[in-house]
């Protein structure tokens, strides 16, 4: 009451400055304000330019639900210039293999794909090559595809007829090249500098066809590629931080299309193939799209590079790594089994003694590896305050929690810390490293992503061998398990203050570019310079 009295005038001005004022003059009447269906072609063109992929999909489909757009010129849009089915070709004799390869050596540029039974190269079994030299012309040369045996279903679950088109296994007789035959004219194209091979990840292709080469033609020279380019890492050089590099994201993003999923020919779950039983027909169509794809993206990225200043990034750095790596991956590095499998009972043993200590001091038997278990003794029994809820009901018991119970004193989140810790050196290197060991190498194959971190660097995956701990005893411990061969010596090397270096010699800081060369302590010289001490 008091306010209202000696806030009136407020009040009232408030209450004006809120109002709905209907006394304006206007050139509109209400009817010009009603709410009207959008204009379909510019809304999708829209969405198309700020990249918003599934909306695009989605509205699409909405337009052609309420009758605003054609379905029909929507698919032929989406499709930008998709070919027919008759310019994807099957190549199954010898004959048609060499025209395929003397269109490509006459066009001097041929996109290549590879189809395999894994997405690990080292462990992958070639399938197929598809090839292609003209938008809208490619090929797939079936050379590792077999028959099942006993009644097959189709991914919808009915019998497979051995002439039956549409997702299902490979049924009948299957007519295909001899591996061996096929891969003489591929490697020669692979390796023929006067034609440039277009991949994306060609690393990826380089090793499963060199391997390939290696246990099909053992008497030939270990396959050499040359002129080759890689659409994964133009995008990368170009788009780095902007979008994705996979063939699907570019496909869309540049070509407006949508390409085959690799689950529609394969299934999902407990009903996907290998692509080796894929009917010839499916794997024609989703291969040779991807060959003709890659062609396509090559030509929209490759010009980009001098007009964007990328050139040389792509062409000194990027481009002539792409054998390095491979090298590097089919080389692998010696690990010793014995002493994985040491640390890995050792770690055992060390787990069992932290659950027999968090036991004790929890008085009763508990999982340790619950979460739902391990809160209810903290907080419910031991009554340790500060204990969470999250949405299931569950307390939290997340590393930052049980770290920040440990700093007050608290034994058991400590005993905990330690136990996640040691499993999970168990469980992610010291088990897992002994399974990644190849059984025809006795060695580990990590595959090096080149066009994943915006940095630059290459990273590790596969097993991810740039995570090992360094600086606790169980991680040098598990470091110790990589071993050189016979003769030689592992030599580990990394720049030392390569911020700094980078900014010294970018600024031509003459101090800090002495200082480096002089071999002198960055930190000693920076601070005996603020606090002026000789």
């Amino acid at each position: 009451r008091e306010n209202l009295i000696e806030f009136a005038n407020q009040a009232r001005v408030s209450r004006e400055l809120v109002r709905l004022k209907d006394d304006v003059e206007t050139e509109h009447t209400i009817e010009d304000f009603a709410l009207r269906d959008p204009d379909p072609a510019t809304v999708i063109e829209f969405l198309k330019a700020m990249e918003f992929r599934t909306l695009t999909q989605r509205v699409e489909s909405r337009f052609v639900a309420d009758g605003l757009i054609d379905a029909a010129e929507t698919q032929a849009a989406l499709a930008a210039g998709a070919p027919s089915e008759d310019q994807y070709e099957l190549v199954k004799d010898a004959k048609a293999l060499n025209a395929w390869i003397d269109g490509a050596r006459d066009a001097g540029v041929v996109a290549f794909d590879t189809e395999t039974t894994s997405l690990n190269a080292m462990r992958a079994e070639l399938v197929g090559v598809s090839l292609s030299y003209a938008p809208g012309r490619a090929c797939y040369i079936p050379l590792g595809h077999v028959e099942p045996t006993g009644e097959e279903l189709d991914l919808l679950g009915d019998p497979v007829d051995g002439g039956s088109k549409g997702n299902g296994k490979a049924k009948g007789a299957i007519k295909q090249l001899d591996i061996a035959t096929a891969l003489k004219p591929i490697k020669a194209l692979i390796e023929d500098p006067s034609v440039l091979k277009v991949a994306h990840n060609a690393k990826y292709d380089l090793l499963v066809l060199a391997r390939a080469v290696e246990k099909h033609l053992p008497k030939e020279k270990p396959l050499a590629p040359a002129a080759l380019d890689d659409t994964m890492l133009l995008s990368y050089v170009l788009d780095a931080g902007r979008n994705k590099h996979g063939l699907d994201e570019l496909t869309f993003r540049h070509l407006e299309r949508e390409n085959i999923k690799y689950e529609e020919v394969v299934g999902k779950g407990k009903s996907q193939i290998s692509f080796a039983e894929v009917a010839l027909d499916n794997a024609l169509d989703y291969a040779a799209e991807d060959a003709d794809v890659t062609g396509r993206l090559h030509t929209r990225l490759k010009p980009r590079l001098l007009g964007e200043r990328m050139a040389t990034v792509y062409e000194t750095i990027e481009r002539p790594l792409v054998p390095v790596i491979v090298d590097m991956e089919q080389a692998g590095i010696k690990a010793d089994a014995e002493t994985l499998m040491d640390l890995s009972m050792d770690f055992a043993r060390r787990m069992a003694n932290l659950e027999k200590k968090a036991h004790n001091v929890a008085g009763e038997e508990f999982n340790l590896g619950s979460p739902k278990q391990l809160g209810e003794i903290l907080f419910d029994k031991l009554g340790i305050e500060g204990g969470k809820r999250g949405k299931t009901g569950a307390y939290t018991t997340s590393a930052d929690v049980l770290e920040d119970l440990a700093a007050q004193g608290h034994e058991l989140p400590q005993i905990i810390l330690d136990w996640r810790h040691v499993q999970k050196l168990k469980s992610t290197y010291a088990d897992a490293l002994v399974e990644q060991i190849h059984p025809e190498t006795g060695r580990v194959h990590t595959s090096y992503g080149m066009a994943i971190a915006q940095t630059g660097r290459l990273s590790s995956n596969d097993p991810n061998l740039q995570n090992i701990p360094v600086r606790t005893e169980e991680g040098r411990k598990i470091r110790a398990a990589f071993v050189a061969g016979k003769g030689n010596k592992l030599v580990s090397l990394d720049y030392s203050q390569i911020e700094l270096r980078v900014v010294a010699h970018v600024a031509g800081e003459e101090a800090l570019i002495a200082a480096f060369r002089d071999g002198q302590d960055i930190h000693s010289m920076t601070a005996s310079q603020v606090f002026d001490i000789p």
